[in-house]
């Protein structure tokens, strides 16, 4: 099993000729049904058949003096390649073998001069074409921060999302859940907070993550997406693609969400997944990888786009950076035909950054005559205080449920509940009652009513829960389930679980 950026495997055989190696390698494609996409004195480059086994892998055949060097490496977005590089090339070279046996040298010179006819034109049309990957340059993890032709902005981008996470760490903030406090105070993309006159935070939180796994897995699909793009795009058209669609993206957010606390970088990235899967649909991307590509990147964007579905990921942000790179992936095309010309390039870019600032500023100062009349930012941030404070007062009361299994007599089990989770309930109960009583949106007061009865439902289970304990009986045992069971329906609700 193979594995890396992208998952590769490669092999070397000796041979004889290399105008007989030719042409039992473009006989074995044939012979396994492999779409050769390119053919040259100089090797020879094809793509596996898409199935359901494999995201499809593309074989790449060089020549050196007298050995061939084969590799085959993942398209799709994997990690790992569970052996099928491997068996690609097992394949190759078993039906080689089964062909040299079968073919004379009178089939060897026919072939070769059927070939031959086409190379000038393929090696001229091969040598004119954009630069297509950047995979063959990553020596080892460590070279994917490095910028380097063709990868240059990628590797600038995954830089400030994880310096910038690593100066919050150290100034105190939680690395594997920070709190909404310290996310807003780095620049998360909130509602109330950026309608106050705090635009920037719609480009602040492209950069900013929720944690060390959100971090990770952002910065794997940037990885994997700047490998694929930046080099069709270059370092203009792509850094601005970024922040274009990472525009879009916080812009969606704010239409569709009051209250969210938005951050990551995964606007932006589901905008450049945008940028390239218009790309697929022309033909500025070589044919016999389009189908490979786009399936891959389909899979991803659909299956973040589902999981987006069972609540606490911004989904809206996702969608409208989708929507946006799609948008300007079509704009890109017309300077992408004529990749060079630097005006053009530049055209499209101040265009397009013209025409999103100008709707983002439409757009901008619309939405707080209809958010920001009925309260204010300072009210906010108590009520984001109290909430943390609600946080750490729920998870003392239910140390309970680990106080059970160490409680040594019945009586110090009734005074933990006592003494503990029913004072923490109540205490919570009283900071909530208090909390509703500040200039808040409607949404919030709702949200407060359903904490409250969550909190008043709890209380009631601690209560039947001493009366089982205290008279040693389970005939409240229906009662507790029912109670666990509307706890659990308002939590869901809350979280926004389906």
């Amino acid at each position: 099993m193979s594995w890396g950026f992208p998952p590769k495997y490669t092999s070397e055989l000796n041979i004889s000729s290399r105008e007989k190696a030719l042409v039992l390698l473009n006989d074995s494609f044939n012979q396994l049904n492999w779409k050769v996409s390119y053919i040259g004195h100089n090797g020879i480059l094809a793509y596996t058949k898409f199935s359901f086994a494999s995201y499809g892998e593309e074989i790449t055949i060089r020549f050196d003096n007298d050995k061939v060097i084969i590799k085959s490496q993942c398209i799709g977005s994997q990690l790992w390649d569970w052996g099928r590089n491997e068996k690609n090339i097992r394949d190759l070279v078993s039906v080689c073998k089964y062909l040299s046996e079968k073919t004379t040298e009178e089939d060897v010179a026919q072939k070769f001069s059927d070939l031959n006819s086409q190379f000038s034109t393929q090696e001229i049309d091969t040598l004119n074409a954009k630069p297509q990957t950047t995979k063959d340059k990553f020596k080892n993890v460590f070279s994917l921060f490095i910028p380097t032709d063709g990868y240059f902005i990628t590797p600038i981008l995954l830089n400030i999302n994880i310096i910038l996470f690593v100066v919050m760490c150290f100034s105190g903030v939680n690395a594997l859940l920070p709190d909404n406090q310290s996310l807003i105070t780095w620049g998360a993309n909130f509602k109330p907070v950026t309608l106050e006159g705090q635009w920037w935070r719609l480009f602040t939180c492209c950069f900013l993550h929720i944690g060390i796994f959100h971090l990770l897995m952002n910065m794997y699909a940037l990885i994997y997406i700047g490998i694929l793009l930046e080099p069709h795009l270059g370092r203009l058209r792509f850094s601005s693609a970024y922040l274009l669609t990472g525009l879009g993206a916080s812009l969606a957010s704010l239409w569709w969400n009051d209250l969210v606390i938005s951050a990551g970088a995964s606007g932006a990235i589901f905008g450049l997944y945008g940028i390239f899967g218009a790309m697929l649909t022309t033909n500025l991307i070589e044919k016999s990888a389009r189908k490979t590509l786009l399936v891959s990147i389909s899979i991803f964007v659909g299956y973040n786009l589902l999981n987006g579905l069972k609540g606490g990921i911004d989904n809206a942000a996702h969608i409208g950076g989708l929507i946006t790179g799609l948008f300007v992936g079509y704009a890109y095309y017309p300077s992408l035909k004529i990749y060079t010309d630097f005006k053009s390039k530049i055209l499209t870019v101040s265009t397009l950054a013209f025409f999103l600032t100008i709707t983002g500023i439409v757009f901008y100062s619309y939405l707080p005559h209809q958010t920001t009349a009925n309260y204010s930012q300072d009210e906010i941030k108590i009520y984001q205080e109290k909430m943390k404070r609600f946080a750490n007062l729920e998870s003392m009361a239910m140390e309970i449920y680990q106080k059970l299994n160490y409680a040594k007599s019945k009586e110090d089990i009734l005074k933990e509940i006592q003494t503990r989770s029913l004072y923490y309930w109540n205490e919570n109960i009283d900071l909530v009652k208090e909390a509703d009583k500040l200039k808040l949106p409607e949404p919030l007061h709702a949200k407060n009513r359903k904490i409250l009865e969550y909190c008043n439902l709890r209380v009631a289970s601690m209560n039947l829960l001493y009366k089982t304990v205290d008279e040693n009986t389970d005939k409240y045992k229906s009662e507790l389930e029912a109670l666990n069971i509307k706890i659990q329906n308002i939590v869901n609700e809350l979280t926004g679980k389906k």
